[in-house]
């Protein structure tokens, strides 16, 4: 009788065990209350910029040696020979972020700082470039910032890695010069509505024009590197 006893009670607490776990693998599988099903937005309408195609290669071509002049003139007055340098030149420079309307690679080959001018001079073609979007009822995009504060040992190592536009005096050491890529655009907007890459080069390219025309800054159409390169003149 005790036996039996004994057996009962291994019973009870096994089949307790198995309830708890089978509680359990409910709580795990079923959805948490305050989670949302996720929204898959299908991208079937494709919307485009009617601004004119510019001749990107004609416009932008502001040489090396005018964007050095204007680097030398209003940024670092010393380029930094290595990152433990530019550290300590930080009071002199802005931090540059991703927002709204631009992300910030992860940058291998630079830092995300700038001389203040610059980095306005960022913003103001940021906001430009959602202007235009927004004025045309277009979606909104971000396009990509992909090399900012250089290093001088930045440089000897992109020239190492076979980058033919790395040259020794690079605009980019006094922290007046960013590169934006024209084949790179992440969407925000939650439309079915998308814009092709090269409608959106043009919303940038047209934002680079006007700021090149108000003498606010040089631009460099690099087509091997896939990258608008700009210098920023006051």
């Amino acid at each position: 009788m005790e036996f039996v006893k004994k057996l009962s009670n291994k019973k009870l607490v096994l089949l307790a065990m198995a309830g708890l776990i089978i509680v359990g693998l409910i709580w795990i599988c079923s959805p948490s209350d305050s989670s949302e099903p996720e929204l898959v937005i299908v991208e079937d309408t494709l919307v485009a910029y009617p601004g004119r195609t510019i001749s990107y290669k004609d416009k932008f071509r502001d040489a090396q040696a005018k964007q050095v002049r204007a680097a030398k003139a209003i940024g670092l007055k010393t380029p930094p020979q290595n990152r433990q340098e530019a550290a300590k030149m930080r009071s002199q420079l802005s931090l540059i972020k991703s927002n709204d309307n631009y992300v910030v690679d992860s940058l291998t080959h630079s830092i995300p700082y700038l001389v203040p001018a610059a980095a306005k001079e960022l913003e103001r073609i940021g906001e430009g470039f959602a202007e235009i979007l927004q004025r045309n009822g277009l979606p909104h995009y971000r396009f990509h910032v992909t090399s900012i504060l250089r290093t001088k040992d930045d440089v000897k190592h992109l020239q190492k890695s076979g980058n033919v536009n790395a040259t020794s005096q690079s605009c980019h050491c006094y922290g007046t010069t960013f590169d934006l890529a024209y084949f790179r655009f992440d969407k925000v907007s939650r439309t079915r509505e998308y814009m092709h890459q090269d409608n959106l080069k043009l919303v940038l390219g047209q934002v680079l024009l006007n700021e090149q025309r108000a003498g606010r800054i040089y631009v460099k159409y690099e087509y091997k590197q896939a990258c608008f390169h700009i210098t920023v003149r006051e």
